[in-house]
């Protein structure tokens, strides 16, 4: 079989979500005659973690260089590499990779939508101008079914969406069953050895409701301590909010990590506080890790997890709910532990990365067989 050429476009400067589920395919693409490569922006200053584990994966990544946010010439750039690497299909990842392939005139284009994020008014604009790039792709892959549905409203034709939920290492946490180690992540946090260890980890955005997480926790009988975990524009918020309400010492804002892996190790419950998700990492990372979960019924969660038998799900901005939920998992340790098994479970059956790989690249293949594989550019 001829090796299908991919052309992957992205923002990263860390890994994300999407950056790391981007160069997990990358990875397990090769079995499949798949050959990747990456197109990144970047500016002076930018994060080179992304960068970093690329490089580990062994995926070869073009930096494409950018003054600022808005420089045009990124443009040409991006049409420039087309040409030169002529790839059988261009892939794109959030809204800036969208406008710009659409820009650049780039064929055959599959978007991934991972849902928009509501930072602040320009990023507002952005997700509006969305509605406009997504019209033109050729397939968008997305990741929940609310999510499909919202992109058919958009004006995105039911039969060029695709439901792909997102994949996790079965053995994710495995490496880090080390006694000695949880033991000084532990001290050299700070945290108190009667302490019960609850975590969030995720973007410090505003639809990840960190205030919510931090009020419910604060009503806890019981003594804990809130690990948050990202980074993001809410920082300042979150930080004001802890010191609002006299919670320095029992939270701590770990910032942004190469691998959350040693925190789920360290953790007895792990939270979604969520206004809005498509397939989170964070929650397969937790199901995978063996931590109990409890999250927010919003978005692909719900196709993800059922509520009391993998996951105790709560209404969205529920203080209330949620505090109970943390608290009775804290009470009844029978019930995480059952939760914990049936999550490995589901891990291990539906969202093993050779299977969300396999469905990608028949969806690729479908597309060029289709539509003939015409050339990218113009």
């Amino acid at each position: 079989m001829t090796p299908l050429r991919l052309l992957a476009i992205i923002e990263a400067g860390t890994v994300t979500g999407p950056a790391k589920n981007l160069l997990q395919f990358a990875k397990m693409a090769r079995s499949m005659d798949v050959d990747v490569t990456i197109a990144t922006f970047h500016r002076p200053g930018d994060s080179e973690i992304f960068m970093e584990a690329a490089a580990r994966a062994g995926v070869t990544v073009h930096r494409i260089e950018e003054r600022s946010r808005f420089d045009r010439s990124v443009v040409p750039a991006l049409r420039e590499l087309s040409r030169q690497l002529s790839p059988d299909l261009v892939q794109t990842h959030a809204v800036k990779s969208h406008l710009l392939a659409r820009l650049a005139g780039l064929q055959p284009w599959i978007a991934f939508h991972h849902g928009y994020t509501w930072p602040d008014l320009r990023a507002r604009v952005y997700n509006q101008a969305d509605r406009w790039s997504l019209r033109k792709a050729a397939r968008v892959l997305t990741v929940s079914r609310p999510f499909a549905m919202e992109l058919n409203r958009m004006g995105v034709s039911q039969e060029r969406i695709h439901v792909i939920h997102n994949a996790i290492d079965p053995k994710l946490g495995q490496g880090s069953e080390n006694s000695e180690k949880t033991a000084q992540l532990r001290a050299s946090l700070g945290i108190d050895a009667e302490r019960k260890v609850i975590l969030i980890v995720g973007r410090l955005s505003r639809e990840k409701d960190h205030l919510t997480l931090l009020d419910a926790v604060r009503e806890l009988p019981e003594p804990v301590h809130l690990l948050i975990v990202g980074e993001g524009p809410e920082r300042g918020r979150i930080e004001a909010h802890i010191h609002a309400t006299g919670r320095k010492g029992s939270v701590t804002l770990v910032g942004q990590v190469p691998s959350a892996e040693p925190y789920y190790a360290l953790a007895d419950i792990a939270v979604l506080s969520s206004l809005s998700e498509g397939s989170p990492n964070a929650l397969l990372e937790a199901m995978a890790a063996g931590v109990p979960v409890v999250a927010t019924s919003v978005g692909g969660i719900p196709e993800i997890v059922t509520h009391a038998e993998s996951a105790l799900l709560v209404p969205p901005r529920d203080r209330k709910a949620m505090t109970a939920a943390i608290g009775r998992l804290l009470r009844e340790e029978g019930l995480a532990a059952r939760m914990v098994r049936r999550s490995q479970e589901l891990v291990a059956a539906r969202h093993s990365p050779e299977e969300r790989t396999r469905q990608i690249c028949e969806i690729y293949r479908n597309l060029l067989a289709k539509d003939g594989a015409g050339a990218i550019g113009g």
